[in-house]
């Protein structure tokens, strides 16, 4: 893992306006996984994402976390059951086009 491409939770802090508790919170629940080097802890910028929804989650619906583990678990499950059914439908469409 490149140094590059971390970020520092610090600076997330300061940009998103929350408490490093949050991060903290989160990472102890699984929802994101921090990594320290050198007493500083950071995110990879891969997970920035979804640290942007679970941040609107928190701030804009005022969930605990425990909330959006919940929230964000319903939401992972939903783009799966989405990405299901479109398999599906291209499947049936193959099958329509047969006749």
């Amino acid at each position: 893992m490149k140094l590059k491409d971390l970020i520092p939770i610090v600076q997330l802090c300061e940009h998103y306006k929350v408490e490093i508790s949050f991060f903290n919170e989160l990472d102890e629940m699984g929802l994101i996984s921090m990594t320290t080097l050198k007493q500083t802890s950071y995110l990879h910028q891969d997970k920035i994402s979804d640290v942007e929804k679970m941040i609107r989650i928190h701030q804009e619906l005022n969930i605990n976390t425990e909330g959006i583990d919940a929230v964000f678990h319903l939401l992972q499950k939903i783009d799966s059951l989405q990405s299901e059914l479109n398999k599906l439908h291209n499947r049936l469409r193959l099958y329509e086009n047969d006749y």
